[in-house]
């Protein structure tokens, strides 16, 4: 049974910057322009995040029900592309997660990344509940997520092949330790993961869960670490990257920066370059 990671606090930014800042808009599907590239029926707009209803697989449903949740027919995926989108091209998506603190979700956390994930050539994608669970667990996360990516793969033919990467702070960190080596077992080219503010290392449980594969092992791994974070220290950080490399994964790379829990935006770029080179 999946179990949910550990609660934890960070510095939570005001989501309504969302929509203050434009990059967080929702389309109703009958609204959209029959002439754009659609996700789930509705219009994408370069630049832009839109929402949409997506369904849950039987699958999917069975995870979402761990924990003693009701389990909805639908889950709720959020979508960014960048300029130029056009989906007979192949592209790199970026999964967002978040901590369960302050009854976060992962579609929360989207602004962390979005700018320089759009200027790069990403797509970001989330997927969350249409309502709050009775338990936020791993597999309630995990169900939305496969949902969020089966829509993707249904909306672009050929996007089942592109190469994805996972992202978290803190709790969401975590969160996209435990649900990776899932994503890459259910077919999906898990290309890195870009842990911020992480003190505890769950990748090797959750590699340990779903054996995704000895060829998971090569996944490149971005961490990093405030120099003034109290959450995640830089021991604690320092000894995730150690036991990930003495677990068996041969790409593990560390940066820090002298700020405290935060993610930083010029190693998201830095990041997602990595994750893009041969």
């Amino acid at each position: 049974m999946i179990q949910p990671p550990g609660r934890f606090y960070f510095r939570a930014a005001i989501f309504s910057s969302l929509v203050a800042l434009g990059l967080f808009t929702t389309f109703p599907a009958a609204a959209a322009d029959e002439s754009r590239a659609k996700f789930q029926g509705v219009s994408v707009l370069p630049g832009k995040t839109i929402s949409a209803t997506v369904p849950l697989s039987a699958e999917e449903k069975t995870y979402a029900a761990i924990g003693g949740n009701q389990v909805p027919a639908s889950a709720v995926a959020v979508l960014a592309v960048p300029p130029g989108f056009d989906p007979r091209k192949s592209w790199q998506v970026l999964v967002v997660f978040s901590t369960s603190d302050f009854q976060r979700e992962n579609r929360g956390d989207i602004f962390f990344y979005v700018t320089e994930a759009l200027s790069e050539g990403w797509l970001v994608l989330t997927g969350d509940g249409p309502e709050r669970p009775r338990d936020d667990s791993t597999g309630w996360r995990a169900a939305m997520t496969l949902a969020a990516l089966d829509a993707l793969h249904r909306s672009f033919p050929g996007s089942s092949k592109w190469p994805l990467a996972c992202a978290g702070i803190s709790g969401g960190a975590k969160r996209a330790c435990l649900i990776a080596p899932l994503l890459a077992l259910t077919g999906n080219r898990v290309a890195g993961l870009y842990l911020a503010g992480v003190n505890e290392d769950l990748l090797a449980e959750g590699y340990r869960k779903f054996h995704p594969g000895r060829d998971f092992l090569n996944t490149k791994i971005f961490i990093t670490s405030g120099q003034s974070d109290k959450i995640a220290t830089p021991a604690q950080t320092e000894r995730v990257m150690r036991s990930m490399q003495t677990d068996g994964f041969r790409q593990v790379r560390l940066e820090t920066f002298p700020e405290g829990h935060n993610v930083k935006r010029p190693l998201t770029r830095a990041a997602l370059r990595w994750f893009h080179s041969p």
